[in-house]
């Protein structure tokens, strides 16, 4: 239940500030183009009306959209990789290869969410936090703010931590999947919401759907992968747990 809070949560961050930017964008250069004409009393109106802050709002958003998209591409599987060499290696020293490098992206982004919410902590959280709560700030400085905006520069930057911290959870939420089920996360891009389920595929949707479940398989395909890992239930599998 909390995972799925959190994977909604995560999406709906996500499409909100994608949905947010598009709009401010389009509003932006409809209004500086619009200024241009001459037409009598929308050219004035247009005018008066300042968005200069437009492009700054718009880069925060990206920045934003950036963190937690690469969180949400941790956990979907669409981070490009090159696993060519990995899925040639032996079953064993492949696992061994993945979880190596699902324990250095849980170590890297773990690093950045600590010198991230250190760096914000500094740079301008501490002080209006302790303001705040009527406590005195100490050393703490008040901090920069942006530009255009005159927003404090910490809440722009607190993307880096949240979104870091976020993406090491996932990359640790993919780690303890890959040690239980032998599988890695993989995004078909191939399907779309809203299309039948048996509408038919060109030949270059129907390749890239394949590469997609061999990434996931180590190279294996989905009849090889199911002789090598039964589903749980079958009699195989039981035959191995009983063996085991």
């Amino acid at each position: 239940m909390f995972l799925k809070i959190i994977d909604r949560l995560e999406e709906v961050i996500i499409g909100s500030l994608m949905a947010v930017a598009t709009i401010v964008i389009f509003v932006s250069v409809v209004h500086r183009y619009g200024s241009g004409f001459a037409i009598p009393g929308v050219q004035d109106w247009l005018l008066a009306r300042d968005l200069g802050w437009a492009q700054e709002f718009s880069i925060i958003l990206f920045v934003w959209m950036a963190k937690f998209g690469a969180a949400y591409g941790v956990r979907t599987g669409i981070h490009v990789g090159v696993d060519l060499l990995i899925n040639n290696l032996e079953e064993k020293k492949r696992a061994a290869m993945i979880i190596l490098g699902l324990a250095c992206g849980i170590l890297f982004s773990l690093v950045i969410a600590v010198f991230g919410a250190t760096f914000v902590w500094e740079n301008g959280m501490a002080y209006y936090t302790l303001t705040a709560f009527g406590m005195s700030p100490g050393e703490h400085f008040e901090g920069p703010i942006t530009p255009d905006l005159e927003w404090p520069t910490w809440m722009v930057y607190s993307a880096v931590p949240l979104g870091s911290a976020l993406m090491c959870f996932r990359f640790f939420q993919v780690m303890i999947k890959f040690i239980g089920t032998g599988e890695l996360p993989s995004h078909d891009h191939g399907h779309v919401e809203g299309l039948d389920e048996g509408e038919v595929l060109n030949l270059g949707e129907a390749i890239e759907i394949a590469e997609q479940r061999e990434h996931a398989h180590a190279g294996k395909s989905e009849r090889e992968w199911e002789k090598s890992h039964p589903p749980p239930g079958t009699p195989k599998s039981n035959d191995k747990k009983q063996g085991s």
